[in-house]
């Protein structure tokens, strides 16, 4: 598997035929077209909470700071971001195509290591914003990983016509990162995020901010329905894959689940390369 002069996620983020041959075994039900949401707010409100990163706990726990210095994990995600950003913004761009799944097939996969150093990546970015969403919303982890209070989020937002989703988000001293968490639990998530009122507020989430980036951070897509449900309303998926774990049978049934969405790529997690293969990072003088 391994090619000479390619980086890991310069191979893994590539798109595979895995989607096409879930598509062909186990066809997804077919949804009808609904249009987007118009956004009739003149303007977003702004967000009234904030918090402070803890930035010491995300450095010991190996994820890629803004001020942490080039590292070999800050530059995959670099490569990463950078074909997500292109064809999210490119010509004919909708709001929805910058709206990009991480999930994964099976808990322990790294997928939420994945979506939040991503999103400190794009955060980097001189010309968008990004908005991270906790969408596992039966086991959320995303504001205690920020050391953020946790608070109202997306299904309340859902669950509520009343509450602007704005409100909710919790913009963090990190420029051009917000948070929004998941919010109330509950045993009719899957149901709530298949209403017609979670297209609306996912669309305008995205629409409100031409530069808004938005990620959301997936349950298990074999573990628990709300990944499959989640994956109609956005424009790409990211199924992370973890090397020498996760089995071709848990991808292959994970991207028939998550077809709701026609844009699934793979992302290789905790690959080793061999000893002369290329690294990044050591070109900065640092191993990584």
């Amino acid at each position: 598997m391994n090619e000479p002069g390619r980086s890991l996620l310069e191979r893994a983020a590539e798109v595979y035929d895995f989607a096409a041959m879930a598509r062909k075994r186990a066809p997804v039900a077919s949804v009808a077209a609904v249009p987007e949401a118009p956004v009739t707010d003149p303007e977003p409100s702004p967000p009234n909470r904030h918090g402070v990163v803890d930035r010491a706990r995300l450095a010991k726990r190996g994820f890629a700071m803004l001020d942490g210095g080039v590292t070999a994990t800050a530059e995959e995600f670099r490569l990463v971001k950078r074909q997500y950003l292109q064809s999210a913004t490119g010509p004919g761009a909708s709001h929805r195509d910058r709206m990009i799944l991480i999930a994964s097939a099976l808990p322990g996969e790294g997928k939420t290591f994945c979506a939040v150093n991503l999103a400190l990546s794009i955060a980097a970015e001189k010309d968008f914003e990004v908005l991270l969403v906790d969408g596992d919303v039966a086991k959320p982890s995303i504001p205690a990983l920020l050391g953020l209070e946790a608070g109202p989020g997306l299904m309340d937002a859902i669950a509520d016509p009343a509450l602007d989703v704005e409100g909710c988000i919790v913009r963090t001293d990190i420029p051009n990162l917000s948070v929004l968490p998941a919010g109330r639990t509950g045993n009719d998530a899957t149901e709530l995020l298949a209403s017609d009122r979670t297209r609306i507020v996912l669309d305008r989430i995205a629409a409100r901010r031409a530069n808004r980036i938005v990620l959301f951070d997936s349950p298990p897509a074999l573990a628990a329905s709300p990944a499959s449900e989640l994956a109609h309303h956005v424009g790409r998926v990211m199924l992370v894959v973890r090397a020498d774990c996760t089995g071709e049978t848990e991808v292959r049934e994970a991207v028939g689940l998550l077809g709701g969405c026609t844009d699934i790529r793979l992302l290789l997690n905790a690959a080793t390369l061999s000893g002369g293969g290329r690294r990044f990072g050591s070109y900065y003088g640092q191993d990584g």
